[in-house]
């Protein structure tokens, strides 16, 4: 076990939970823990107590995200977030809403472009005892998450007529590109499936398929095929074990993940991890808020539990990732304490009970 020496103190009732804070620990990486909203508060809470039953609880500093303004009136998130993550380098984040035609942009998009979280990978593999119609799913997609549709230019050319801008770099195609084929080496995948539309929008998507083809040539020990979306999509629903790793631009890769995530049971079992340069990485649930069940200790925190478990890997934790997955998985199988959206009428805090004792176990 790493050395540490922490100090708890019960605080901040949310729900039926009680918050775990750190006051003091040595050895251990600091985390930006940002709760979010609706149901994030309960769900960061769960993660903490499972963290802390593993004896693997990095310091925690809390940050709230909101959308405020600043100079010229340029949206931005709030300075202490900022100044946080540009410390730790790592977050941890909960679900954010973002009200429709607020006048503000997504908190998720600007968090991106804060940090230039350029790479959204999303792990999708099949559940053991969570029954869905597909079995043995194991693939990745590997989303580019600066540009292409969601580049955010936007303007009126005239009264009733809108025009939207897809933004395509070579930098950011050939940045997701080698992100996608190391990601595939470094995790023993075997192939790297473009995902494009070149064929109709022959020069945005045509350049991040021709980077994307670059990029394979330095990397001949995987197998790499480029296939279009809808096609993809199609084969997906077929047989999802067909593919492996999948590199896209960013609308495609937000509509084909979530996609990908509704194979195994969808967004409530599906982690997520957002990849910037320099080694900073935000790591999160990527379902909804849900509103209608926050502080009924209802939720299932089980996407933001493997989101950091990710976070853990990422940071080299590999045993105590390891730990708090199987004592998840395991809790799953059993099939005796489960949420109501994985089948069962248990609470929140008794599914987050019954993971802190299988992983207290293993011990």
């Amino acid at each position: 076990n790493l050395p540490f020496i922490f100090l708890l103190q019960l605080s901040h009732v949310v729900g039926a939970a009680k918050r775990p804070t750190v006051c003091f620990r040595r050895g251990l990486q600091t985390v930006t823990l940002i709760p979010g909203d609706g149901i994030g508060p309960e769900i960061s809470v769960a993660v903490m107590k499972i963290f802390e039953a593993a004896k693997n609880m990095p310091f925690w500093e809390e940050r709230n995200v909101t959308a405020i303004q600043g100079p010229g009136g340029r949206w931005m998130i709030p300075p202490d977030c900022k100044e946080s993550m540009d410390r730790t380098l790592i977050g941890l984040k909960g679900p954010l809403k973002t009200p429709i035609a607020a006048g503000h942009p997504s908190m998720n998009l600007l968090l991106r472009k804060t940090f230039d979280l350029y790479a959204n990978v999303r792990p999708c593999v099949s559940i053991e005892g969570y029954k869905t119609p597909y079995t043995d799913v194991d693939l990745v997609t590997i989303r580019e998450n600066t540009e292409g549709e969601y580049s955010g230019i936007e303007h009126i050319i005239v009264d009733g007529v809108v025009q939207s801008i897809k933004l395509i770099t070579e930098d950011a195609s050939r940045r997701i590109a080698e992100y996608a084929f190391e990601y595939a080496r470094n995790n023993q995948r075997n192939s790297v499936t473009a995902v494009h539309k070149a064929n109709i929008m022959r020069m945005s998507d045509g350049l991040f398929l021709r980077k994307c083809r670059e990029v394979a040539e330095n990397f001949k020990d995987i197998k790499f095929t480029e296939m279009y979306l809808d096609t993809v999509c199609l084969n997906m629903v077929q047989d999802p074990t067909q593919f492996d790793v999948l590199v896209m631009p960013n609308l495609y890769g937000d509509i084909l993940s979530d996609l990908c995530a509704g194979l195994i049971g969808g967004l409530g079992v599906t982690p997520s991890g957002n990849i910037g340069a320099n080694g900073v990485a935000i790591f999160e649930s990527v379902h909804g808020t849900a509103p209608d069940i926050a502080g009924l200790d209802m939720a299932n925190p089980t996407a933001l539990l493997l989101s950091a478990v990710m976070m853990l890997r990422h940071m080299g934790m590999h045993d105590y990732g390891k730990k708090i997955e199987t004592a998840c998985f395991d809790t799953i199988r059993d099939k005796k304490v489960l949420t109501g959206d994985l089948g069962g009428k248990s609470k929140c805090s008794e599914f987050t009970e019954d993971i802190c004792r299988r992983v207290r176990d293993m011990d």
